[in-house]
């Protein structure tokens, strides 16, 4: 199973493709960054999001997506331009096929680290220690997508598992 973990961001999305085959460790296959300039007005930055995206998606096949929820902060403008971003991602994800789930930040660290308040540093220490990588992930925004993605590898079957559970039992 491949997944592609995003961090969205309109100024910098990081994203990062993992795979897992049965009880074998997960791996990284390719990670990077999708970086738009300041200057650029907003639409155009969002089809360059977009059109990355999608690109990706149709080169590497994940089989689903798993984007971290927007973190709600004081600032309204970076809220609302990582709004925007996500939006398109989502967009991009769905139009590509995939099933998309997301996570919230402290969910995502409490599965990958064991706390939900993990820093930065320690966030990007576990996720190269799990995926055995050489150096520590960066920008932090490519070892945010990882993350997301390990988030999704560890809840998913149990999601799934109920979900199963549920419809045998009649359930919603």
């Amino acid at each position: 199973m491949k997944i592609l973990g995003i961090d969205p961001g309109l100024d910098r999305t990081g994203w990062a493709v993992l795979e897992k085959n049965g009880a074998a460790p997960p791996g990284l296959l390719v990670s990077g960054l999708i970086h738009t300039p300041k200057n650029t007005p907003l639409e155009k930055r969002l089809v360059s999001i977009f059109d990355e995206l999608c690109a990706l998606i149709a080169a590497h096949a994940p089989d689903e997506a798993a984007i971290e929820e927007v973190f709600f902060s004081k600032r309204a403008d970076t809220q609302a331009n990582t709004t925007h971003a996500r939006g398109v991602i989502l967009l991009a994800c769905e139009k590509g096929g995939l099933p998309i789930s997301a996570y919230n930040p402290k969910t995502i660290k409490k599965t990958v680290s064991g706390s939900g308040s993990a820093e930065k540093k320690q966030m990007q220490r576990v996720v190269q220690l799990t995926l055995k990588l050489a150096a520590i992930p960066e920008p932090d925004d490519v070892a945010d997508a990882m993350a997301a993605a390990l988030c999704h590898l560890r809840l998913a079957p149990f999601a799934k598992a109920v979900a199963l559970a549920r419809a045998k039992a009649g359930m919603r």
